[in-house]
């Protein structure tokens, strides 16, 4: 049993070198718009803050913590929105860390008297590290005691990489339907820390949704809705669809998805008009096993700032908090 955990070790670390090509994703993923889709910058109108944090696999040594901290906001001047994002990413207990910092830009266009469509673009600096002495290797492990060795492998490259990245996006929307697309890593940037080189490859997103509100004879059934969603992701030949749905009740929303046949991600959050907290939780399903990776746990929190002078005849986008 102790060797086969050796073994699941030193594979999970092969694997981590080998997907260096694939970015974080969170699962409330309209807790962290701008993130999904640099389009939906400036999407409420006023200014917000979002932040979020995400722990995947706890109790795996070779999770992965990603946190967000996001600005934007709607400018008349420039009939549309502005906003700044900073990721940081670990991966393996930090043995890959990646920093990114970017600003949005994006447009507003209202196309008639109940479509509306926005298009944005986001300029990004990316800055990776690979620390190389947390890495293990086949030649440290001895069959019985497991990794006692010194590696004969030696550092190849300087194990860092700076480089600059530009993604863009578009949305479409009424009050009760909403739908877009994004693509990322246009300019495909070399990622490399080691000698060689390795393109970032683009990353494609397709989402789309609705606000439906239930009833018209009660007050109670009036601030009900269900929001269904879908999202599709591809990267480098890995594909995600996420089908799921929200149901909204005054201040509270819950929230289930399924992740083609990886989890189910249920999620729970209030909201206020002047902030917004929500959990999340992936109930692993695949092979891996909720028992040993411990799931995925993802915190956000958002402040919503009113507006010196609100906007005219800007419509807001109906889609969820979380």
């Amino acid at each position: 049993m102790k060797m086969k955990k050796i073994v699941f070790l030193f594979v999970l670390n092969l694997v981590f070198i080998d997907v260096l090509g694939q970015d974080p994703t969170f699962t409330q993923f309209y807790a962290n718009p701008v993130y999904l889709n640099p389009a939906l910058a400036g999407s409420t109108g006023c200014p917000r803050v979002s932040m979020n944090y995400r722990n995947e696999w706890p109790q795996l040594t070779g999770n992965y913590v990603t946190y967000s901290l996001a600005y934007d906001s709607y400018v008349k001047n420039i009939s549309g929105g502005i906003g700044l994002i900073a990721t940081h990413d670990q991966q393996g207990r930090g043995t890959i860390s990646t920093t990114m910092i970017g600003g949005i830009y994006s447009y507003n266009l209202r196309i008639n008297r109940k479509f509306s469509m926005m298009a944005g673009v986001r300029a990004a600096y990316f800055q990776k590290y690979l620390d190389w002495s947390k890495l293990t290797f086949g030649d440290m492990i001895d069959p019985r005691r497991g990794f006692i060795y010194q590696t004969g492998d030696v550092p190849r490259g300087n194990g860092k990489r700076g480089f600059f990245d530009a993604s863009a996006g578009l949305v479409g929307y009424t009050d009760k339907f909403y739908f877009g697309v994004a693509a990322h890593h246009l300019n495909r940037p070399d990622e490399s820390m080691i000698l060689g080189t390795s393109r970032l490859p683009m990353r494609f997103t397709g989402h789309a949704g609705a606000n439906i509100k239930l009833g018209r004879g009660s007050k109670l059934v009036n601030s009900t809705s269900i929001m269904p969603n879908i999202i599709y992701q591809y990267q480098n030949g890995f594909q995600e669809l996420n089908i799921g749905t929200y149901i909204k009740f005054e201040n509270f929303t819950a929230g289930v998805w399924y992740r083609n046949r990886d989890a189910f991600i249920l999620c729970l959050g209030i909201s206020t008009p002047k902030f917004k907290v929500g959990y999340s939780y992936d109930v692993t399903v695949s092979k891996l096993g909720n028992g040993v990776s411990g799931g995925s746990h993802e915190v956000s929190l958002g402040f919503n700032f009113a507006c010196k002078k609100k906007p005219k005849n800007f419509r807001k986008i109906s889609c969820p908090s979380f």
